[in-house]
């Protein structure tokens, strides 16, 4: 994919004071409540939002998630509301430590699938109906299966899709990762454990990152933002009256979203027969909500 829109990345992500802590907030009062759920069955879709189908010369396979962080959420009224012209309900910590600025990750917050990502009082969410909401991710890791030496083991992946992270360090599954860097969208690590050798990681960089949005040709998101945007089916109301939280869950679709280039054309991912990751987003977002 292209490099960002630096300028209208700026525009979105200065405007909102980030917090160090967990972003479940504490509030006695009724709260919009956001969770997280991986969908190995919900269609697979490409940029545009539409059906899609694993390129030829390409193997895929659905991945097994360990957990998920997001660096932006937004509701959006209409299909013609431009990105940032929303209600943006939670915003992500950055940082200029790596030099240009990047998301923050040893702020993030990762959870997995039924965890309550974030929450916030329903008091500070402008009253209004909302048919769209947007959410900007900014790391996943997930489980694989690959072949080595004719053996069939499982690894796991450490994938930052977001427009760019910040990683002091990381770890993928046991193995720590020091970088001390800027990293654009699309890098990687991968550990695997094999008998009598014990834990070996490698990394790299993926040259595409799919981020689905339906709405492309009425409100567009700028190349490498990874902001995936999905439909609420009947709308999300905020009254401002509330008794009781709301819970919407994001439902990403997950299905064959690890992606490889499969020299051999057997769907099997194996290194050392030449294959390598080319995408690794998620193929589609439907919120839905529990009043």
């Amino acid at each position: 994919m292209k490099k960002l829109n630096y300028l209208l990345a700026s525009f979105l992500l200065i405007t909102v004071a980030c917090k160090k802590e967990d972003p479940i907030l504490d509030d006695s009062g009724p709260k919009l409540v956001f969770k997280y759920k991986f969908d190995t069955t919900q269609e697979r879709l490409n940029n545009f939002g539409q059906p899609a189908t694993v390129p030829a010369e390409h193997g895929a396979q659905t991945p097994s998630f360990n957990g998920m962080s997001a660096h932006y959420i937004e509701l959006a009224p209409n299909a013609y509301t431009a990105l940032g012209s929303g209600e943006i309900v939670f915003f992500g910590p950055e940082t200029t430590v790596g030099g240009q600025k990047a998301i923050d990750f040893a702020k993030s917050v990762i959870k997995g699938d039924g965890q309550v990502f974030y929450s916030k009082p329903i008091s500070q969410i402008k009253p209004g109906t909302y048919e769209w909401a947007r959410v900007s991710l900014a790391y996943q890791n997930f489980d694989i299966n690959f072949r080595w030496d004719g053996v069939d083991y499982v690894g796991t992946v450490a994938s930052f899709v977001a427009y760019r992270t910040y990683i002091k360090e990381y770890k993928i599954k046991t193995a720590q990762m020091s970088i001390n860097a800027n990293k654009d969208q699309g890098y990687w690590g991968f550990e695997a454990t094999y008998p009598f050798v014990g834990a070996v990681t490698i990394d790299g960089q993926a040259p595409a990152t799919t981020v689905p949005n339906p709405l492309f040709n009425t409100s567009p998101i700028p190349a490498g933002s990874c902001v995936v945007t999905g439909q609420f089916s009947n709308g999300l109301t905020i009254t401002g009256n509330e008794t009781k939280d709301i819970v919407v869950t994001l439902s990403f679709s997950i299905k064959d979203s690890f992606e490889w280039f499969d020299v051999d054309q057997d769907n099997i991912y194996e290194t050392q027969a030449g294959d390598y990751p080319v995408d690794m987003g998620v193929r589609g977002l439907i919120p839905t909500v529990e009043y």
